[in-house]
């Protein structure tokens, strides 16, 4: 068997958003189990770069067992070039021999399956009346999270708004149930779901802002200095992460309003998604409850894209087996 390399085009075409979603929770739900290893990524930034190399590897055991390792560059300025900031690969060894078995375009998946994960904690957290979202920001990640809110519910509206005004109405134009609007406020204005997908290192959400009972996943900010909600909301909020380790060391979020003195500690984290999923803890616990999924994006959601992608291009014939 030689190794199965599949571009950006054919990860798009087969990582399909619902089937997604349920590789998300399996794998959420496997981790809570303890069936998986999950090291920290790593992290190389050269001194006085905006731009750096990550690399997550991560193990799953069980009848299939795989390692896999995600490389990724994380590039700000790539929107500028008309290219998304995280460019990379995801492969794949056989668990018991250690043999390359695919190589994947990270790009996607990165998207893709962080959208499909925002979807199960939107499912799990949520008020069931939520009829209304906001997707703040309109870069990369908020296309594949505008798919993915509407794979999970048929939201009356979902409002986007963005520094850059063209781009939330283009992307608004590609639903028929959503709008651009010009401020935050007016995007969060009785929003029962709210998406934060920015590139900014200070918060782009306030407390004030937000009604009672909102739930907010915060995709865009995966380091310890940057933050996309003020100290205020992480206070307000049942805090739900999607590895509790990783949340520790880099959710800056949490971290800087644990330095601000707004909340004691990690100790604010009341679970992982994936314990919610398995019933090991409580999810929402009154209608009026603000909820908040910090999402910063773990290998063994990118391990179980890449494996879900690499079954479905076997059975229909896709991707360039190479001799390796």
């Amino acid at each position: 068997m030689g190794v199965l390399v599949l571009n950006e085009r054919e990860v798009v075409e087969l990582l399909d958003m619902p089937g997604c979603i349920a590789t998300m929770e399996e794998a959420l739900a496997s981790l809570a189990r303890g069936e998986l290893y999950l090291p920290l990524r790593s992290i190389a930034r050269p001194p006085g770069h905006d731009d750096l190399l990550g690399l997550m590897p991560s193990h799953r055991g069980g009848d299939r067992p795989l390692y896999s390792l995600k490389t990724v560059c994380v590039v700000p300025d790539n929107p500028t070039r008309g290219l998304d900031p995280h460019q990379g690969t995801v492969t794949l060894y056989d668990g018991v021999s250690g043999e390359v078995r695919a190589v994947l375009n990270a790009t996607p998946i990165t998207a893709i399956r962080t959208a499909a994960c925002t979807a199960v904690a939107t499912k799990l957290l949520a008020r069931e009346g939520a009829a209304v979202a906001a997707i703040v920001g309109a870069g990369h990640q908020a296309k594949a999270h505008l798919e993915a809110l509407r794979t999970i519910r048929d939201f009356d509206e979902i409002r986007i708004t963005s520094r850059t005004p063209e781009n939330a109405r283009a992307l608004a134009d590609a639903a028929p149930n959503a709008r651009a609007v010009s401020s935050v406020e007016e995007a969060l204005d009785g929003a029962g779901v709210v998406v934060t997908v920015t590139n900014s290192a200070e918060p782009v959400l306030r407390r004030d802002w937000l009604d009672d009972g909102v739930h907010v996943n915060a995709v865009g900010s995966c380091f310890p200095h940057t933050r996309e909600l003020d100290s205020a909301t992480v206070a307000a909020a049942a805090f739900f992460v999607d590895r509790r380790e990783s949340a520790e060391n880099e959710a800056g979020d949490l971290l800087l309003a644990v330095k601000d003195g707004a909340v004691s500690g990690p100790d604010h984290i009341r679970a992982e998604v994936g314990d919610v999923l398995v019933g090991d803890a409580t999810g929402r616990e009154s209608e009026d409850e603000i909820t908040v999924f910090e999402s910063l994006g773990i290998a063994i959601e990118d391990l179980f894209a890449a494996d879900y992608v690499v079954r479905r291009a076997r059975e229909t014939g896709r991707g360039t087996e190479l001799d390796f």
